[in-house]
């Protein structure tokens, strides 16, 4: 990731983030979609869950804490990413594999509870499903913004630096 400034005085961030040679705040609500993007990476990787959330490592929350990042700002708990396409979303097709996603795992957390450990969530029939979906969400937006989707997930502080107002 790099850092570049921006002579651009409309726009409100006088940096300009990128990923992978890609702008990472071309969307206008980029730290939305940032924050969704750290949820689907966490949520999609069953090796980051078993290696950072199973063995309770520091930095990174637990599936609530995700599942939170996801729906937090966006209300896709209560409508479509539809909504969002052209502010978060590039495409309708981000925005329906972001639906997917959300929905197969807030199922899931509805089911188990929004407290519950992290192996009763990993131990949800419906588990893979949603890991399915999260992944294709995540390869999708990850693609779309010029980052490799199988670098492992950032640490919430990461994700805080690089959504920090300039």
């Amino acid at each position: 990731m790099t850092v570049q400034g921006s002579e651009n005085s409309s726009r409100r961030s006088r940096r300009s983030l990128t990923m992978g040679g890609m702008p990472l705040n071309d969307m206008p609500w980029w730290r939305w979609r940032s924050n969704v993007r750290s949820a689907l990476h966490m949520l999609s990787d069953p090796g980051f869950q078993q290696g950072v959330w199973l063995a309770g490592v520091d930095g990174y929350g637990d599936v609530t804490d995700a599942v939170y990042r996801l729906v937090e700002d966006t209300w896709l708990d209560n409508w479509s990413a539809e909504k969002y396409v052209g502010t978060i979303f590039r495409d309708s097709q981000e925005a329906a594999l972001v639906d997917t996603a959300v929905l197969r795992v807030l199922r899931i957390v509805h089911q188990v509870g929004p407290d519950a450990l992290v192996t009763a969530y990993l131990a949800h029939e419906g588990w893979p499903d949603a890991v399915r979906a999260a992944r294709d969400a995540h390869v999708r937006l990850a693609t779309s913004d010029g980052e490799d989707p199988d670098t492992p997930p950032q640490s919430l502080e990461v994700l805080s630096i690089l959504t920090r107002s300039a």
